[in-house]
């Protein structure tokens, strides 16, 4: 017995739904629907094992890119890329990590780290090889320089050629009522790119995060599984003032047991660093020593754009975007599964993008133009993304607004429409309303404290101005059976996200994730076809770098 309707029964029970009856009982033609068949086949494909987990820079991506320009030409639309391809290519930096060799010592103790298990290692600086012997452990609390909230963790101490321990999110998770960081709402300071930054402007030699599941919002796992094997950064011109030559995560246990060695408590440092007065630990005898041979090499990989002229406005767009790329093969799970094959996170948004540019060229066609991007390494820290931000082939100054997807609903329907991060545009408003059309609810990300604002590939766009919106299915299931669904979507969480185990299943329901679509295309429809031009709210963070290209909207 299934769980779920199975996806061919609920494509036809679509394609019934969307027929219109005629004088005289005759179906008239369906306009074109979203089909949950061709949504499953899709990622059936794409999360195969034949695609290894869809690793960038490897053969897999060859075959993912192929799938996707073919995909795209088939639904009608043109290539979107540069020089009239299919592609965009993103030069980047791979750094393979290896040999790993790590301790701290306090005092005459050493306390030996294993890769993987209770750290993981690497770099994103170029180079061959990195020693850091006996170097000082200074404890930064969250590792946050914030002068616009009166904020500074480092207050003007010197951790040049030092490792410096933090805290993963920012001070308010802890404690809400603060609201120093927007309360339970992560900022980009929570995240660990960011802290990784401030580390290399601090000039830090290492920076190691302190993992806790709850306000990293995901298990040891997902950090050993996202940090173990190859990472990539763009090109930058001077990486050593951008990049510490350390990236570590350590955990939490980890961390407990050196600062007591060294004469601290974890807890009770760490409630101190929830106040603008906290100033920076050393912890005193304690130091760490690390070594690891580093495979450097410059890779080109690509992001996918497919494009629908407009028939009135052509050089306006309305973009759609997600992520291919998935972690690719790792290292075996207990069930020697070593195939990452990223179903949900994210052949399902990928899936979404094929299908929604069926719909889009299978209508009539809109006054502006429709660009679809498949972006490339959003795993790698949205890197694909912001190359294209950066390198826009479509001026991002008659970019109309964007619709993100990534990691959608595969479990049924529910009751309510997540807009994550709520209140930077007005484009909630057409959420809101759009949703209320479906019998929905829309409400502000159940979950901000994750940070998911700022860990997609929307970000970099809304970082330089481009009004986008990210929007998930939440809440209520509204189909029995409740209980089935509720432990399935829980358990994707705990259980198969960034692990071997997010694998596509027959038995999805997909109804939900065809609500999600609907309701991005509506509002893209609504827009593609007006004068439209949706805005940041006052005191977005983002309006200031939309502000000086206004006269190229009209």
């Amino acid at each position: 017995m299934r769980l779920f309707p199975t996806a061919a029964v609920l494509a036809a029970a679509a394609l019934l739904s969307a027929c219109a009856t005629m004088d005289g009982g005759s179906a008239a033609p369906a306009a074109a629907t979203f089909d949950t068949a061709r949504l499953s086949e899709h990622v059936r494909v794409l999360a195969s094992d034949a695609y290894q987990g869809r690793g960038i820079a490897t053969p897999a991506e060859d075959m993912t890119v192929r799938y996707l320009s073919e995909q795209y030409a088939a639904a009608g639309f043109q290539p979107g890329g540069a020089n009239g391809s299919w592609t965009q290519d993103v030069a980047l930096n791979r750094f393979t990590a290896s040999n790993v060799r790590a301790q701290f010592k306090v005092g005459d103790a050493a306390i030996p780290l294993n890769q993987g298990q209770q750290i993981t290692i690497s770099t994103r600086l170029p180079g061959d090889h990195v020693m850091l012997a006996d170097k000082p452990l200074v404890f930064v609390g969250y590792g946050i320089k914030a002068p616009e909230r009166n904020w500074d963790d480092f207050k003007g101490v010197d951790v040049r050629g030092k490792v410096i321990v933090v805290l993963v999110n920012d001070a308010d998770f802890e404690e809400p009522a603060l609201d120093t960081f927007n309360g339970r709402a992560m900022t980009y300071y929570g995240r660990w790119t960011y802290k990784y930054e401030e580390a290399a402007r601090q000039g830090a030699a290492g920076v190691i995060i302190v993992h806790e599941t709850a306000p990293a919002s995901y298990g040891w796992a997902t950090v050993q599984n996202s940090w173990s094997g190859p990472q990539f950064d763009i090109v930058r011109a001077n990486a050593a003032a951008e990049r510490a030559p350390m990236e570590a995560w350590m955990q939490r246990d980890v961390a407990v047991d050196l600062f007591r060695r060294a004469g601290q408590d974890f807890e009770a440092l760490k409630t101190s660093a929830r106040g603008r007065d906290f100033r920076p630990v050393e912890l005193a005898g304690a130091t760490f020593s690390g070594s690891f041979d580093v495979a450097t090499s410059r890779v080109t990989t690509r992001n996918v754009i497919a494009r629908l002229p407009g028939s009135t406005h052509p050089d306006e767009t309305i973009l759609y975007t997600g992520h291919w790329d998935h972690i690719g093969v790792g290292e075996p799970d207990a069930n020697g599964d070593a195939i990452f094959n990223g179903a949900v996170d994210n052949a399902t948004g990928t899936a979404g993008l094929l299908e929604l540019a069926r719909l889009w060229a299978a209508g009539p066609r809109p006054e502006r133009s429709i660009v679809m991007i498949s972006f490339t390494a959003e795993e790698s820290g949205l890197l694909g993304s912001e190359f294209y931000a950066a390198n826009p082939v479509w001026p991002l100054a008659t970019t109309v607004a964007g619709f993100n997807i990534d990691a959608m609903n595969v479990y049924g329907r529910v009751a309510d429409v997540d807009i994550i991060g709520s209140g930077q545009s007005n484009l909630d408003a057409r959420v809101t309303a759009e949703a209320t059309r479906q019998g929905r609810t829309a409400r502000p990300d159940s979950n901000p404290a994750s940070g998911s604002y700022f860990r997609s590939d929307h970000f970099p766009l809304a970082k330089r101005g481009v009004p986008m919106a990210y929007v998930d299915g939440g809440g209520a299931f509204r189909d029995e059976p409740i209980a089935a669904r509720d432990a399935a979507r829980s358990e994707y969480g705990s259980r198969r996200y960034h692990q071997a185990d997010d694998e596509w299943s027959a038995d999805w329901d997909l109804r939900g994730q065809v609500e999600d679509l609907a309701l991005i295309f509506n509002i893209g429809r609504d827009l593609a076809n007006s004068r439209d031009w949706p805005e940041w709210m006052p005191g977005s963070e983002f309006g200031p770098a939309r502000a000086p290209s206004a006269a190229q909207r009209r």
